[in-house]
C-alpha cells in the first residue's frame, strides 16, 4: 500500500436495502478526502455511481443463490493521482468480455452494467482473487486521460 494516501474498508451483508449505507459511507470519504484535492461533484456523482452498479450487481447476481448474510467488502484507495475502489463478492467468477455490448438504439436483456462501469471508471477489471473471491476494481484518475 506504498503510496496511499487515505484508505477505507466497509463489510457489509449482501442486501439491496444497504446500498444507501454504502453510498453514505463512500460520500464521507469523498467530503473528507477527495473534495479537498480538487476532485469534481460530476467526478464523484460518477465514482459513486459506479460503486452503486458494482455493489448491486454483486448482490443481484454474483450472491443471487447464497443467502444475504454473505458479505461483501468494499476498499477504497486514494493516492495522489487516483482513486481505486475494489469490490469483493463470494459468487461464481463470470468473463464479463463474453457480454455483447447493447448496439445503440437496441434493447437487450441484461448486461448494460458492465459497460456503464466502463463508461463511469478510466479503468474496470473483474478478476478471481487467490481466495476464491472475486474482485471488481474500479480506478478513476484525478485528471482526465491521466491514465
Amino acid at each position: 500500500m506504498l503510496g496511499i494516501m487515505q484508505h477505507d474498508h466497509l463489510t457489509i451483508k449482501s442486501e439491496l436495502k444497504l446500498l444507501n449505507q454504502v453510498q453514505q459511507w463512500f460520500e464521507d470519504f469523498s467530503l473528507k478526502y477527495l473534495s479537498q484535492l480538487g476532485w469534481t461533484e460530476g467526478q464523484l456523482y460518477r465514482l459513486n455511481l459506479a460503486l452503486a452498479e458494482g455493489f448491486t450487481n454483486a448482490v443481484r447476481h454474483a450472491h443471487r443463490t447464497l443467502p444475504p448474510e454473505t458479505t461483501i467488502e468494499i476498499e477504497v484507495s486514494l493516492w495522489i493521482n487516483k482513486i481505486e475502489i475494489r469490490i469483493w463478492d463470494h459468487g461464481n467468477p463470470f468473463d464479463p468480455d463474453a457480454i455483447a455490448e447493447p448496439a445503440p438504439g437496441t434493447l437487450q436483456v441484461g448486461g448494460y452494467g458492465w459497460f456503464l462501469l466502463r463508461r463511469l471508471a478510466d479503468r474496470v477489471v473483474y478478476e478471481r482473487s487467490e481466495d476464491g473471491r472475486n474482485c471488481l476494481v474500479i480506478v478513476k484518475y484525478a485528471k482526465e486521460g491521466q491514465y
